[in-house]
């Protein structure tokens, strides 16, 4: 099961990171005209109905994506069903299709709400299984046509009719209590929304911190923070308030803590620890990319990795407290911070600046002093990195992905113990035959920041933002 929700955390991805591209469109056309909203202003309207139409549809980029990474070959044919799937229960279950099926005008409002992400992960979660089950299926002569791949959006179509006709009956329980669960969050305020960064770090080794965003930042339940602030609907200093506190985190206090990590590793390995966090602690202030970091400390002190999610928690509600809010399309790092900042809905979000500087004071402090008063075995500090004399360099050369791959496809036992080999943002994700002949060692001494040990058979490599070029490497020499 936890393998199954590593895989659609990672589908999700593929969605996900379409958002910069909205962020960068409707960021250009609100920063063009931040009053008006591109009623004043033509190239301002451009880009802000350009990013608008990503922003609007990610339920179905959500059903295509899902249904594309989920499906054992990755083919065309089951993204294509996870869009016809999507638009037959959406259709089915529309307020004017449920009207005439009731013959009455008075239907739940759930039904006016079934174009979500929710709706869409399904679509796509169907259309991956009709994909695995009938895209090799021979029909007899007279009906070759619909062989194969050709078969599977037929039976996807068919599929979601049962689906529909079961979410006829559950689909409105269910959102009657996603909607009470998101209001009993958003009831309490600022603590709500520290609940939730605490939760979503927690959340973070699993992969399952994915799940929880679709209730506050898409329109899962009706809270919808990053469509509402990006589009402008909201409440000033209130919507966003989910966003807002990741910045200070991500920016400032992640880096703080890598600096922390730095500071004190042991004297022969600091070199070592400084190319690991300077990479990792810029990719967390520019982009918001934070899982380098985290990685490395996260199961070799899952003490420090609790006050982490703690210390988030804690950001979100002071920024929800005093109502300062920004937005992102993708991370909280600089460059959606830049973005949302002259967005119609953006609260004082320079505030957030100046409470990140505290946040790195504060995550610098406590690091360091749990780290050394507790000898926690972070960075440089254990045997996760070798000494700086006896690390192979390839960074400096063209072939350095080439040797990471080399490296760590050794390290996993090579063709004899891998089955699959997978990637997301920052992570390689591995299926192996025998966890016992990986070689953890080995691939630490690419430098990487971290390794996560998911069960017996499968296992992350946090690679870092180049983890495709690396996971393509990999593929290379996969027989």
């Amino acid at each position: 099961m936890m393998s199954y929700f590593q895989k659609l955390g990672r589908s999700l991805m593929l969605p996900v990171s379409v958002l910069p591209a909205a962020a960068i469109l409707m960021g250009i056309g609100y920063w063009i005209d931040p009053s008006g909203w591109g009623s004043g202003n033509a190239f301002a309207a451009f880009f802000i109905k350009a990013g608008g139409s990503i922003i609007d549809n990610i339920p179905i980029l959500f059903a295509i994506g899902v249904a594309l990474g989920m499906s054992k070959e990755k083919d065309g044919s089951a993204a294509l069903s996870g869009l016809v799937g999507y638009l037959v229960v959406t259709t089915l279950l529309s307020t004017e299709t449920v009207q005439l099926l009731q013959g009455t005008e008075d239907v739940s409002i759930a039904f006016g709400n079934t174009g979500n992400a929710f709706i869409g992960i399904i679509s796509g979660l169907v259309a991956a299984k009709m994909y695995d089950k009938f895209s090799h299926v021979k029909l007899p002569d007279a009906l070759a046509f619909f062989s194969g791949k050709r078969a599977v959006p037929i039976m996807t179509a068919v599929s979601m009719l049962v689906v529909s006709a079961i979410l006829f009956f559950v689909w409105p329980v269910v959102f009657e209590a996603l909607v009470s669960f998101g209001e009993f969050i958003s009831g309490l305020g600022a603590v709500g929304a520290g609940l939730y960064g605490f939760s979503n770090r927690l959340l973070i080794p699993t992969g399952l911190h994915h799940a929880l965003n679709q209730v506050f930042w898409f329109d899962l339940a009706g809270i919808n923070d990053i469509g509402n602030f990006w589009s402008g609907e909201g409440v000033k200093g209130v919507t966003g308030m989910y966003q807002a506190g990741f910045f200070p985190v991500m920016m400032f206090g992640l880096p703080a803590a890598a600096l922390a990590m730095y500071h004190t590793a042991k004297e022969n390995k600091k070199k070592n620890v400084a190319a690991l966090m300077f990479a990792a602690g810029f990719a967390a202030f520019f982009t918001g990319v934070t899982e380098p970091i985290e990685f490395a400390f996260m199961f070799v002190a899952p003490g420090l990795y609790f006050v982490h999610a703690l210390l988030t928690g804690l950001s979100l509600t002071i920024a929800a407290l005093f109502n300062w809010t920004a937005g992102f399309g993708f991370s909280a790092g600089f460059v959606d911070f830049v973005l949302s900042s002259r967005l119609p809905l953006a609260n004082q979000p320079y505030m957030l600046i100046v409470q990140g500087l505290v946040f790195a004071v504060l995550y610098y402090v406590i690091f360091r002093a749990l780290i050394q008063g507790l000898n926690l075995k972070t960075p440089g500090r254990g045997d996760d990195l070798e000494d700086e004399d006896d690390v192979v360099s390839a960074h400096a050369s063209d072939d350095k992905y080439r040797y990471m791959a080399e490296t760590i496809y050794q390290g996993l036992g090579g063709d004899e113990n891998v089955v699959s080999v997978d990637n997301c943002i920052t992570r390689l994700r591995l299926e192996v035959k025998d966890m016992n002949k990986v070689d953890q060692q080995k691939i630490k001494s690419t430098g990487i920041p971290g390794i996560n040990v998911i069960n017996d058979h499968n296992i992350q490599v946090v690679v870092g933002t180049q983890v495709e070029s690396v996971a393509n490497e990999i593929h290379k020499l996969r027989k």
